[in-house]
């Protein structure tokens, strides 16, 4: 097989206006055939998500730490300590959930987002876990891809010869 090929095999029908497959951040399109250094690309960003979590963690211990050496007192301690908790455990959740379907755009996600930045590490977190599995949103774009797949080939399969040589509807067939 060439590769011209293999990546029209591996890719979608190439050159036929069929679908493409939509990139994923850091992946591209690799996620589809799994090639393209796609392992390594996700081994790559476990480790950086998990590094970058720990690095933000750090971060916030010297926050945490700053507030001990301005002695604010233990309710404002544990309120800020609630609080990153909270919102880390509520970006996990919704940037997990964002793996297996689309934003739907509503006020209560836009209402989220500051929670979520808030809460950035759990989106790390989050991040470094389903790499384990597969690339981040690969599940969902894998079945959306397949289904536009399936849509492309039945309408091309439904279609029949060259439109010119068909019959006119409400009549005989025309002679030359």
């Amino acid at each position: 097989m060439s590769d011209q090929t293999e990546n029209s095999t591996a890719h979608g029908p190439a050159g036929t206006g069929g679908p493409e497959p939509e990139p994923i951040r850091f992946f591209g399109t690799t996620w589809v055939g799994h090639d393209g250094g796609y392992g390594l690309r996700r081994a790559g960003l476990a480790a950086g998500s998990l590094i970058t979590a720990f690095a933000a963690a750090m971060v916030l211990r010297f926050a945490y730490q700053g507030l001990a050496i301005a002695e604010v007192g233990s309710f404002v301690n544990v309120i800020v300590v609630v609080m990153f908790a909270v919102c880390s455990a509520i970006a996990f959740r919704k940037t997990w959930e964002s793996f297996s379907r689309r934003p739907d755009g509503s006020p209560a996600e836009d209402s989220l987002r500051s929670l979520k930045m808030i809460g950035f590490i759990g989106s790390l977190i989050a991040y470094f876990l389903r790499c384990f599995f597969e690339a981040p949103g690969e599940k969902l774009r894998r079945a959306e891809y397949e289904t536009a797949l399936k849509q492309y080939e039945k309408r091309r399969s439904t279609r029949s010869g060259n439109p010119a040589g068909r019959r006119p509807k409400g009549g005989r067939p025309k002679r030359s």
